[in-house]
Parts: structure tokens; sequence; C-alpha cells
């Protein structure tokens, strides 16, 4: 008995779903780096210097927004406790700094009382972000 021949189907790659693996991890990679950028304090509209610094040391953030609103490492508290709590946070070993995040349409008079209580802490270098 003889069986027909069945005509050879000639070899072919196919890309497509290499094309949709290439995308989905592209897509993986762009949302990762947008929600892992890192963020060190509430979104607030920081004044412009034409020198700035970036700054690597153990860093406390404190933040002043437009309403007046003061925070520490994005935790509401009160200006009394300002003071302790930075204490509290404070590392014995590393060199200490706290950055303040003050809005720019802040009162002056309120980011001076901040930076009054950050400076009655020894060991502690104090910087007012800003955007370059």
């Amino acid at each position: 008995m003889q069986l027909p021949e069945e005509p050879e189907v000639p070899f072919q790659i196919n890309i497509i779903p290499m094309i949709d693996v290439v995308f989905a991890i592209l897509t993986f990679f762009i949302t990762a780096t947008l929600v892992l950028n890192r963020t060190e304090g509430l979104p607030v509209s920081l004044p412009q210097a034409a020198t700035t610094k970036t700054q690597t040391q153990n860093k406390v953030v404190v933040t002043l927004d437009a309403q007046g609103n003061l925070f520490l490492n994005r935790q509401s508290i009160a200006l009394e406790q300002l003071e302790a709590q930075v204490r509290s946070l404070m590392s014995k070993e590393k060199q200490n700094i706290v950055v303040i995040n003050a809005d720019e349409n802040v009162s002056h008079g309120k980011a001076i009382a901040v930076m009054d209580r950050i400076r009655n802490i020894e060991g502690v270098k104090m910087a007012i972000a800003t955007k370059k």
C-alpha cells in the first residue's frame, strides 16, 4: 500500500508573538519607572535658584505647603512637636541634614519659625530645597 506524499510546508519564523512579548516587557519597564521614582516630600511649588547642590546625607524632610500646613517626612505635625520629632529621627553616627521644602507662596514668618525650631538641635545641618 502506497500512501500519498504530502507536500512539505516551507519553514517560516513567525515574529508576531516575539513583538508582543517585547511590547509587554517595554510596557512593564515604563510603568515601573513611573511608579518607582523617588519622591522625598509632598508636592509643593519650590522656588528657583541658580546654584543648587544635591545632598546625599541622612535626610529628614520638613515640608511647608501653600496653606501653611507642616509635615515631617510626609506626616502631618504641629510646630510645637517638630523639634522633639526631628531629634528622635537624628542619627549619632551620620551627619544629619534637615531639608526644608517650603512652598514659594508660604508666609516668610512660618518658614523662619520652622528654621528656628530646627536650629535648636545640635549637630544638624539645614538645607532649603529649590528647583533648578
